[in-house]
């Protein structure tokens, strides 16, 4: 079986065909039909034409919340934080950036008139987060302050600060649990009249959840891929979506992921039988799929993680060759770009993480 390295995963890229903003029409963007052997284009609202009826499309319901936050030291130091999860206690873990790093004790006086006290790093003292305790007068929760003064954790190619517009279209229309950084992009495609048309169709639907961490956008630094380590992301799979997958099994229907967050909360949840949780799951070539059958996603960074799992899925060969053909057809790459179609293909390239 063949052994990838990072460099596998590498393309060239024109920088003018990352997406610096969303289509006009959430489903005006272009999908690229993978299932076969020859690429097909299309138009996202097409979808449900190439789905069946029986099939289950299952969401990521994650809401991304507002977490960068801007701030100042005693010193007079700027300092981002960009909030990564909330804990009990009105406290927080978040990357920082900042000149010199505070130490435990500081308060920092944060852009809307609150403050965040370091209690230290997190998950433990070599940990490269920090666990911050916010708070202000009127005693407000982390979510509520991060609502009222923080902004959209826009990711790190997309080069405006964020707008009212972006806080509409980096979301998507059934965002329901708050806990996000990052959206699940493939999901930000769908609008209510396709989901309508969809259901007309027989398409069932369900959702999961998991809170998209900045890691996501985390660079594999390491040429040997088995030496990376994942970053760890909260998840849940309600009862009625494993009722849902049951269902769909028995009449013959085929489950559709949106997204790779999803794909990663399924196969979690398959291979542990933990319907909640943290999950750290690196899905390469070689991995034994046990519950996704077909995967709506956007297009990738080169030499990511996301990359490995959507070639674990579809064939690492099959992959690169639809991102030539996106490339040569000039398709807008990322988060607020277009989306393909892939079909799980049998396939044993490498031995899995």
């Amino acid at each position: 079986m063949r052994t990838f390295t990072v460099s596998d995963f590498d393309f060239n890229l024109p920088p003018d065909l990352v997406a610096q903003h969303p289509a006009p029409e959430r489903t005006g963007s272009r999908l690229l039909d993978g299932t076969a052997t020859t690429p097909v284009d299309h138009v996202f609202r097409d979808l449900p034409h190439l789905l069946q009826p029986g099939d289950l499309l299952v969401f990521n319901d994650t809401q991304v919340i507002k977490a960068r936050l801007f701030g100042e030291k005693p010193s007079g130091g700027k300092v981002e934080m960009l909030v990564e999860r909330v804990l009990p206690g009105n406290q927080v873990v978040a990357h920082l950036k900042v000149s010199k790093k505070p130490l435990p004790g500081t308060t920092l006086q944060m852009d809307g008139g609150f403050m965040a006290t370091l209690v230290g790093r997190w998950p433990d003292a070599e940990g490269r987060l920090f666990q911050f305790v916010l708070a202000n007068a009127a005693g407000d929760d982390p979510y509520t302050l991060m609502a009222r003064h923080g902004h959209v954790p826009l990711p790190p190619y997309i080069e405006h600060t964020d707008s009212e517009d972006d806080e509409r279209r980096y979301q998507t229309v059934f965002a329901k649990h708050p806990g996000a950084v990052a959206a699940p992009t493939a999901a930000l495609h769908f609008d209510e009249a396709l989901l309508a048309e969809l259901a007309a169709r027989g398409v069932r639907r369900a959702s999961v959840t998991l809170h998209v961490g900045a890691g996501t956008f985390q660079p594999v630094k390491t040429d040997n891929i088995a030496e990376h380590h994942m970053h760890s992301e909260w998840f849940n799979v309600p009862a009625e979506t494993v009722q849902a997958i049951a269902d769909c099994r028995a009449r013959g229907g085929r489950v559709v992921a949106v997204g790779t967050t999803t794909v990663r909360t399924l196969e979690s949840w398959a291979r542990t039988g933990q319907t909640t949780g943290d999950t750290a799951i690196f899905i390469t070539p070689g991995f034994d799929f046990q519950v996704v059958d077909v995967l709506i996603t956007n297009f990738h960074l080169p030499k990511s993680t996301l990359m490995m799992l959507v070639s674990a899925l579809a064939g690492h060969a099959h992959v690169m060759a639809l991102y030539r053909h996106a490339i040569a057809q000039r398709y807008r790459f990322f988060s607020y770009g277009d989306a393909m179609l892939l079909m799980r293909q049998p396939h044993a390239d490498a031995s899995p993480l």
